[in-house]
């Protein structure tokens, strides 16, 4: 019986701590991520976790908040700042093609089978070495890379250096292939 009547107080609870601490964690990440919207959504965050897996001591909750709310701000501004780094690359990218001159018909052609040929070796590769490669590409730190492949960082490298090779291999063949049928094709289509 005591059991049922406590899980009834604890919705009661959630709410008086709700109402006494919010405005404090909302202030608080606020002043550490400069965006009023930003702030509200990872504090009703940090009420969720609390809510989920409260602190085995309720009098100590509000170590907890801040602890909690720290980590889920710095955790904001870090992603933030990955997006942020991706979009710069990717405009910066986009803005050095559209400076230069407008690639020829021929060109353009190239250029779109390379990318099949690119697409088509990807495939091929495991999981992990795709993934490895196309995150390095984006420029994420071997730390990041590490973290999104679930491995030890001191690996990466070595795991990257492999990856390379392994694509550089299959590429070479799928380009031998490609080459051998359209001499093949060439030759055809002269005559010959």
């Amino acid at each position: 019986m005591e059991e049922g009547a406590q899980g009834a107080r604890v919705p009661e609870q959630f709410r008086r701590l709700f109402r006494e601490h919010y405005q404090e964690v909302a202030r608080k990440l606020y002043a550490l991520t400069g965006d009023h919207a930003a702030a509200e959504d990872l504090a009703q965050e940090v009420f969720l976790r609390l809510y989920r897996s409260p602190p085995d001591r309720l009098e100590a909750v509000g170590a907890w908040l801040h602890r909690t709310l720290t980590r889920i701000g710095y955790d904001y501004l870090r992603q933030r700042s990955s997006n942020k780094a991706l979009l710069e690359k990717e405009t910066a990218r986009v803005a050095a093609w559209s400076e230069g001159a407008a690639p020829s018909g021929e060109a353009e052609v190239i250029t779109e089978w390379e990318k099949e040929v690119v697409r088509r070796v990807l495939q091929k590769l495991s999981d992990r070495d795709r993934t490895a490669l196309l995150l390095r590409e984006e420029g994420y730190s071997y730390e990041e890379i590490a973290v999104r492949l679930e491995v030890n960082p001191k690996i990466v490298g070595t795991l990257l250096a492999r990856a390379q090779e392994r694509l550089k291999k299959k590429y070479g063949q799928e380009e031998e292939r490609s080459d051998g049928g359209r001499s093949e094709a060439d030759r055809r289509g002269a005559g010959l």
